[in-house]
């Protein structure tokens, strides 16, 4: 592709570059830097681009795209922003494919990555798209899965991925936006057919200089947006709609005025079930995952369908038979009037928020089993052990990918934290029989929390892994007591 095409929209202060050069690729990582290639000087939080603007040059860079020029004589192309233009630039390279497609972005801090995975599920059911997700566990193109580093990539990475999903015949994209990725122009000149904004709480302040800096990350979205759906129970949301620049609409579990209303909400430990009401129009729907977050991120999927066409009745209906995301406050099946769900919940906020959604809904005991993971912060070991303690019934202690610790070593700092309580704690090293253990101790209408494992299948003794899946670990129990 030739210079011209693809600077053309990025504002040019100065060039020595011919605009006919033949470009073959882009790179803002020198060491990745390939004959033939566009190298773009980011300048990083860590790091200066411009510094490895020599080596791009010796790894065969035709041209140099910087805001401050090379004194050495290389061709370049001078702007004020090169974060900006790192994401212009690939977006022409690869020839715009969002644009070819449906695109959705949900910011927010809790309630991505599902309301996500729910979104991908109501489209494919309700339209028969081949849909592109992006997001924290992983990017799918239909049903192929990709590993991903970051929630949402850089920019040039993100346009090619684009590029892979247009040309595999997916016509719609949902993805997490993050804050980071809207602070650092990630994802700049992409227009989303519609956005959502989930909630927000304290979260990145350690790249946010404070929960307003952070909040107008999130905004920004909103600027890149055909038409916006927000939460319009969450505080933050009308800070949000101050800054919009398109259409927006709203919805809520508490408020009768907005664009999209759950009435009638029943919450029980095998899922949520609600009145949807829009435009006059009302559906009843449930999904099954627990808690009251997932009314909320049923909301957030519904008012994104709504956005894109698809009626209130289809919405719901798909709602009912949604999965949600592997390991996220997963039900998997039990043989009794209780339920078994599986969450990553590895941390203690984590741990604390999934029991505190938990206790409502719970009609008998509250029992978690959980570890620590090894060669890992041992200082929030009490401080889980203590949590847990508190929120539970019942806390089943075992372990958590030990690595190269001790495994007991590890629950006794986890008990530690969990001294004079009046909390029934059974010590089990062995997770699959701890397991075991707290599904022949389960009554009727006991709910028993696995966490920490989450989505992995695994566990990690020593330096290796181990297959190790609590889905099928709790089939096997359960199939021995038949």
């Amino acid at each position: 592709m030739k210079l011209r095409e693809i600077i053309q929209n990025i504002r040019v202060l100065s060039m020595t570059a011919d605009p006919e050069t033949e470009i073959g690729g882009i790179s803002y990582d020198s060491r990745r830097t390939l004959p033939g290639d566009l190298f773009v000087a980011v300048r990083g939080f860590e790091a200066d681009g411009h510094r490895f603007i020599p080596k791009a040059v010796e790894n065969g860079a035709a041209v140099i795209l910087c805001e401050a020029p090379p004194t050495d004589g290389t061709p370049y192309v001078q702007t004020d922003d090169c974060r900006l233009g790192l994401a212009l630039c690939s977006r022409d390279f690869f020839g715009n494919p969002a644009a070819e497609m449906k695109m959705v972005g949900i910011t927010g801090t809790s309630g991505k990555t599902s309301s996500s995975y729910l979104l991908k599920h109501l489209l494919e059911r309700e339209t028969d798209a081949k849909v592109g997700l992006i997001g924290t566990n992983g990017n799918w193109i239909g049903d192929d899965f990709l590993h991903t580093e970051h929630t949402t990539p850089e920019s040039y990475e993100l346009h090619r991925l684009f590029r892979q999903m247009a040309d595999a015949g997916c016509t719609h994209v949902v993805m997490e936006v993050s804050s980071h990725s809207l602070t650092l122009e990630r994802v700049a000149g992409i227009t989303f057919d519609v956005g959502v904004f989930t909630n927000l709480s304290q979260d990145h302040l350690d790249f946010h200089k404070d929960m307003e800096d952070y909040a107008a990350a999130k905004r920004k979205l909103f600027s890149q947006c055909r038409e916006g759906w927000l939460n319009a129970d969450d505080p933050w949301t009308p800070f949000m709609l101050e800054g919009a620049e398109c259409p927006c609409r709203t919805f809520s579990a508490e408020r009768n005025d907005a664009d999209l209303v759950a009435k009638d909400v029943r919450l029980s430990a095998s899922g949520v079930r609600f009145a949807a009401m829009s435009g006059g129009k009302l559906a009843i729907t449930k999904l099954g995952i627990p808690g009251m977050f997932s009314v909320y991120n049923a909301l957030a999927v519904m008012a994104a369908g709504l956005g894109l066409g698809i009626s209130l009745a289809d919405c719901a209906e798909a709602m009912e038979s949604a999965k949600g995301v592997k390991g996220r406050m997963e039900l998997v099946p039990s043989d009794g009037d209780y339920a078994i769900l599986i969450d990553y919940a590895h941390k203690p906020d984590a741990l604390e928020k999934v029991l505190k959604t938990l206790r409502p809904v719970t009609r008998g005991r509250l029992i978690v089993l959980f570890g620590c993971g090894g060669d890992r912060d041992r200082g929030k070991r009490p401080i889980m052990g203590h949590i847990a303690a508190e929120l539970a019934d019942v806390c089943v202690v075992t372990s958590d990918n030990p690595r190269t610790e001790e495994p007991m070593a590890i629950i006794e700092e986890i008990l530690s934290g969990m001294k004079n309580s009046a909390t029934a704690i059974q010590v089990i090293e062995d997770r699959e029989k701890a397991i075991a253990w707290a599904i022949d101790k389960a009554g009727p209408g006991d709910v028993i929390l696995l966490a920490g494992k989450g989505h992995e299948d695994y566990q990690v003794v020593g330096k290796e892994k181990h297959h190790m899946d609590e889905r099928e670990i709790v089939a096997s129990v359960l199939a021995a007591r038949k």
